[in-house]
């Protein structure tokens, strides 16, 4: 399928506003599902950096980008372990979105995610646009197959390069039988995406609460992960418990190696988590808990 002939999100999700909704519920009667995404990657010396830090002498990228890369690699050096100290001692299980690319280049981090249990999530084969891929198709299959060999279990869900996708993504990641995506902000509780091969859920990602965006494009200093998550946190708390709302919602979070993994960062992802786990009815969830949940509750209507 070409994308000149494929569906938009619109015509893929029907518009449904929070107000009036039925009502969704997490067990035990649990508030919020919160949703913690680790972002693996592998940046390729020979091309272009994915991100940088560090601009560029004149503004003229020069190939290698030894400084820019090397920002990156102190991520999975140091920088994860940190992180994965933090999420261990709150006993939090994330999502691991992965390059495929990463399980040829960093097996000891593959290994310690795998021991302790958490999601592995297909993040293609490397940090490459899905518009810039000559066969979206055969990617696809080669991450899936790469990551489920690595880690032990075909990956259920798929969150894009910088959160790409053409209009036939959809199609091809559900014809790859991808469950889920973690592309799209477009709501606080999951929704079913259509596509030609049956439908698949868009769980609800956060661009604000992101590393990335917060810390290397918006430039707030490094406190502010916490407040935005802790002020973010607090709002949707206060609604889900709302007797005449729409029920429980989801709130994701983003962290990057490379980036919350700096020593003067952590702390500030270290206050978000345990500030969200010391309260009552809230429910630490991966990818795959929250989608079984909808699952049931969509089935069950």
């Amino acid at each position: 399928m070409s994308g000149d002939s494929a569906l938009t999100p619109e015509q893929r999700i029907a518009f449904s506003p929070i107000e009036g909704r039925a009502p969704l519920h997490l067990p035990d009667g649990a508030r919020l599902a919160i949703w913690p995404v680790l972002a693996l990657e592998r940046w390729d010396i020979a091309t272009a950096m994915p991100r940088t830090v560090l601009p560029p002498p004149q503004g003229q990228v020069f190939l290698p980008d030894v400084p820019n890369w090397s920002w990156h690699e102190y991520g999975m050096r140091v920088g994860f372990w940190r992180i994965k100290k933090v999420f261990e001692r709150f006993g939090v299980r994330p999502t691991v979105t992965i390059n495929a690319a990463v399980c040829e280049s960093y097996p000891a981090v593959v290994e310690a995610c795998r021991e302790n249990g958490w999601e592995f999530n297909a993040h293609s084969y490397g940090q490459v646009p899905m518009h810039k891929l000559d066969n979206q198709q055969e990617v696809i299959a080669k991450s899936l197959d790469i990551i489920g060999a690595a880690c032990g279990k075909r990956p259920r869900g798929w969150f894009g390069p910088g959160l790409t996708q053409t209009l036939d993504t959809m199609d091809l990641l559900a014809q790859a039988g991808v469950e889920y995506v973690g592309d799209l902000v477009l709501d606080d509780q999951p929704v079913t995406v259509e596509t030609d091969h049956g439908p698949i859920v868009a769980l609800p990602y956060n661009f604000e609460l992101h590393d990335i965006a917060q810390q290397m494009i918006q430039y707030h200093s490094s406190e502010v992960y916490a407040r935005r998550a802790i002020d973010a946190f607090d709002w949707l708390y206060e609604e889900a418990g709302r007797e005449d709302g729409a029920g429980a919602r989801v709130l994701s979070f983003a962290v990057h190696p490379y980036i919350s993994g700096q020593a003067h960062r952590i702390r500030y992802v270290q206050e978000a988590i345990e500030y969200m786990t010391s309260k009552p009815g809230v429910v630490i969830w991966d990818g795959e808990q929250i989608l079984d949940w909808y699952l049931e509750a969509r089935d069950a209507e």
